[in-house]
C-alpha cells in the first residue's frame, strides 16, 4: 500500500493506493480559513496536523500496517512561518492573500531580473512578497523567521523531523531559479533570508525521511517508512491524472481553478500571466493558468441562495434548462484573480438581475461566470502551447452539467478519468511508490476514462457570444474596484 495525503484549503485528503494504481480506500477532514481583513487569507498550521491526523485515522487500520511509503501534496504558496524551535509564529498567509500586491512592485524593483530569473511575474499570491510585506509590517515576527515552509512541508516537518520541499511546490515561491531548479541566492537576499531559511530541495520522487517512531506508532504505519517529497497541488494532481507528456493538459476545479500542461523544457510566458513551474518529475516541467475562485464560487452561491448544497444548486441550474437564456453575467472574481489579470483587487459580481431572477439564474451564472473565466485562461495559455483535449480533475468534476458548459466554454472534449475528485493525494501516492521503487521515470498509465465530453456547436457559439460580454464588464468595472 502507498499513502498519498494531500493538504488542501477546505481539507486534507488521505488515500490509500495499491500497487497496481487503484484507490482501495480515502478520508477527508474539514479545514476553514480566517479572513480578519481585506484581502488577507490565513490558517492555522497546526489545524493542517490535526487534519493530516483525523484524515488518516480514518483509513482503515489493517491497510495503513502495509504502507510502503508517504507521499505529501497541497496547497501552494502559503508562508509558514517557524521560530528556531520550529514553533509557528503567526498564521500561515495563504495562496489566495492579496495583501502584498504593493510589495510585488518592490520586488521587481530590487531585483530587475526577477522575470528572467524565476520565470514568473511576481504576484501577491506567491510566497516571497508575503515576507517583504511581512518585514515591513511585523518587522518583530520577520525577525523571529528561522526557517519558511510550505504547507505540505510543514505537515512533513511535524511527520519526520526534515526540512525538506519538492521542486513543483517550491517553484511557486518565486524564491527559485525555476530553469535550474534550485533557490536562488539572488532572488531571497532581495527579501531578506537566505538558504539557511530555506528547505532542502528533491524531486517529487526521492525519498526525503522516514515517518518518526511516534508518529508511525501513532498511526499504525511500519516504523521506517519512507515519505517521498511529493509535489504542490496541481502538479501532484497531473501525476494522479497522467498529465506527463508535452501537450497533456488539465483542468483542475477545486478551490481554485487551473489549467495545467506539461513540457519538456522550461517555455516562461510572463507577459501572458502564465506561471512556470518544475513538475513534480525529474526534467519536466509545466506551465499553468489559474483562477483564484473556482469551486469555491459554487459555495458561495450556496450561502447566498441558501440552497442545500453545491449538488442541489447545479441541479437546480440544470432543471431550469437556462443554458442559452439571457441570465445575469458573474465575475468570480472572490478573491481577486491572477490568470490573465494579475488584478487582487478583482471583486466579484452577478450583472444584469431583475424582479424574475431566481436561484437558478444565479446558480447559471456563477457556473458560466467560472467557465469564461476558463477560457481567458485557456487564451493565455494556447499562446505557446497546442491544446486538443483537456483532462478534469477535482471535486467539481463531478458534474456532468458544468461539463457540458465548461466544454463548450473552451470548444475542447474533456475527459473525465477514475479517480478525478482525488488527482492531488493519487498523484503523492504515486510518488510514494516511485521514491519506494527508486524510479525517477513514471512507468504507470493515466486511470482509465469514464466518459468524455465534447463540445456541442450550439452551446459553443452560446458561450462565445456571452464571454464578449463577460470580458466586456470586467474592462468596464475594472478602475471601480
Amino acid at each position: 500500500m502507498y499513502l498519498g495525503i494531500d493538504i488542501g484549503t477546505s481539507g486534507v485528503k488521505a488515500v490509500l493506493m495499491d500497487p497496481d494504481g487503484d484507490v482501495v480506500a480515502q478520508a477527508t477532514a474539514p479545514l476553514s480559513v480566517s479572513r480578519p481583513q481585506p484581502l488577507w487569507s490565513e490558517q492555522q498550521p497546526g489545524d493542517w496536523w490535526e487534519a493530516t491526523q483525523a484524515a488518516v485515522l480514518s483509513l482503515p487500520q489493517s491497510d495503513r500496517s502495509r504502507v510502503q511509503a508517504v507521499g505529501l501534496s497541497g496547497q501552494m504558496h502559503g508562508a509558514t512561518l517557524l521560530d528556531e524551535n520550529d514553533d509557528p509564529i503567526r498564521p500561515a498567509i495563504l495562496w489566495n492573500d492579496g495583501r502584498s500586491h504593493e510589495q510585488c512592485a518592490i520586488l521587481e524593483e530590487r531585483v530587475s531580473d526577477l522575470h528572467d530569473i524565476a520565470g514568473n511575474l511576481a504576484m501577491p499570491g506567491f510566497t516571497a512578497p508575503k515576507l517583504v510585506w511581512l518585514a515591513e509590517h511585523e518587522p518583530a515576527t520577520f525577525a523571529k523567521v528561522a526557517k519558511v515552509l510550505l504547507p505540505k512541508d510543514y505537515v512533513r516537518l511535524r511527520m519526520t523531523g526534515d526540512y525538506a520541499s519538492d521542486m513543483s511546490d517550491a517553484a511557486g515561491t518565486l524564491w527559485m531559479a525555476v530553469g535550474a531548479r534550485d533557490w536562488s541566492d539572488r532572488l531571497l537576499e532581495a527579501c531578506g533570508l537566505s538558504r539557511e531559511h530555506m528547505p532542502k530541495l528533491f524531486e517529487g520522487c526521492e525519498i526525503t525521511g522516514e515517518v518518526l517512531n511516534s508518529v508511525a506508532a501513532a498511526w499504525g504505519l511500519p516504523e521506517g517508512t519512507p515519505v517521498a517529497a511529493g509535489g504542490g497541488d496541481n502538479a501532484a494532481g497531473a501525476v494522479g491524472a497522467g498529465i506527463i507528456a508535452p501537450g497533456d493538459t488539465f483542468l483542475s476545479l477545486g478551490t481554485s481553478g487551473v489549467l495545467f500542461t506539461a513540457n519538456t523544457s522550461y517555455q516562461p510566458d510572463v507577459q501572458n500571466g502564465v506561471h512556470t513551474f518544475c513538475h513534480a518529475l525529474p526534467t519536466l516541467w509545466h506551465q499553468m493558468a489559474v483562477m483564484l475562485s473556482a469551486a469555491s464560487c459554487v459555495d458561495w452561491a450556496v450561502r447566498l441562495t441558501g440552497a442545500a448544497s453545491a449538488e442541489q444548486l447545479i441541479a437546480d441550474a440544470e432543471r431550469a434548462d437556462r443554458f442559452g437564456a439571457a441570465t445575469p453575467t458573474f465575475l468570480p472574481y472572490l478573491s481577486g484573480e491572477r490568470t490573465p489579470h494579475n488584478d487582487p483587487n478583482a471583486t466579484g459580481l452577478l450583472f444584469g438581475m431583475t424582479h424574475d431572477s431566481g436561484p437558478s439564474d444565479i446558480a447559471q451564472a456563477v457556473l458560466e461566470g467560472v467557465a469564461h473565466g476558463f477560457a481567458d485562461g485557456l487564451d493565455a495559455l494556447s499562446s505557446g502551447t497546442a491544446i486538443e483535449t483537456i483532462t478534469v480533475i477535482g471535486g467539481g468534476s463531478r458534474s456532468a452539467y458544468w461539463g457540458r458548459i465548461l466544454s463548450a466554454a473552451l470548444s475542447r472534449p474533456l475527459v473525465y478519468r477514475k479517480y478525478a475528485d482525488v488527482g492531488p493525494a493519487l498523484g503523492a501516492a504515486r510518488l510514494a511508490q516511485m521514491a519506494a521503487n527508486g524510479e525517477r521515470k513514471a512507468s504507470f498509465a493515466a486511470p482509465e476514462i469514464e466518459h468524455i465530453v465534447e463540445p456541442v456547436p450550439r452551446d459553443v457559439e452560446i458561450m462565445s457570444e456571452k464571454l464578449a460580454r463577460y470580458r466586456k464588464l470586467y474592462a468596464r468595472t475594472k478602475d471601480l474596484n
